[in-house]
């Protein structure tokens, strides 16, 4: 794949260096030439500087043999022109954006750009480790209709199948992290102490599933 990133600050070279890493081509654009310094000696990809948002600047970044677009810089607005440039004009089919107001990455998502939005997704998650209750949403599709949630789980299922709590609840356990490492659950999974547990939900089931994770199970104490 030939990846263009827009924006060369910690996230973006951070990322850059993952994909070189991974085999990958990469392009990356920022309007200040210093950070590039940031990839250090050994990238290898391509640097323009400029911004990117600009047709020209994209052009030199390889953007119409791009298969993905990325745009990681400090600014809102210029992370969402510089996305729907890239899928709009250059065709580009995958495309994501950083946004930090909230309000914005969603509007943007029903337009069909997947987008992150850091500052909320870092303090849903600071909450859940100082007030572990309730859920927190970790991930809504583009269409906003299905979601991932963290839920609570009562003590008493632990020992119990996951598949019984998925039937119990109506949904399914799309990951979990046991230990710190994150794990795809098999037909033969229990759950364990200490597991944390994501499952699929759409916004009319998921009061009750959280309801259901955090109660005993039918004979439980």
């Amino acid at each position: 794949m030939h990846v263009v990133i827009m924006g060369c600050g910690r996230v973006g070279s951070t990322l850059a260096q993952s994909l070189e890493s991974r085999g990958h081509s990469v392009a990356v654009i920022d309007h200040d030439a210093d950070a590039f310094r940031r990839l250090g000696p050994d990238f290898a990809g391509i640097t323009v500087t400029g911004a990117g948002f600009d047709g020209e600047v994209l052009r030199q970044a390889g953007i119409e043999r791009a298969d993905a677009f990325a745009a990681v810089s400090s600014g809102d607005n210029s992370n969402i022109i510089s996305a729907r440039l890239a899928r709009e004009t250059f065709g580009v089919s995958r495309v994501a954006a950083r946004i930090y107001d909230q309000r914005r990455a969603q509007v943007y998502e029903r337009l069909g750009i997947p987008t992150v939005a850091t500052v909320r997704w870092t303090a849903d998650r600071m909450l859940r480790h100082l007030v572990p209750e309730g859920n927190v949403e970790i991930f809504r599709d583009p269409t906003s209709t299905v979601s991932i949630i963290e839920v609570p789980v009562h003590k008493d299922w632990i020992g119990r199948p996951l598949s019984q709590l998925e039937q119990t609840a109506g949904t399914r356990v799309a990951y979990l992290t046991r230990f710190g490492i994150g794990m795809l659950p098999t037909a033969s999974s229990v759950v364990q102490e200490g597991d944390q547990l994501y499952v699929l939900v759409t916004d009319d089931i998921a009061a009750s599933v959280t309801a259901v994770a955090a109660t005993p199970p039918e004979g439980g104490h």
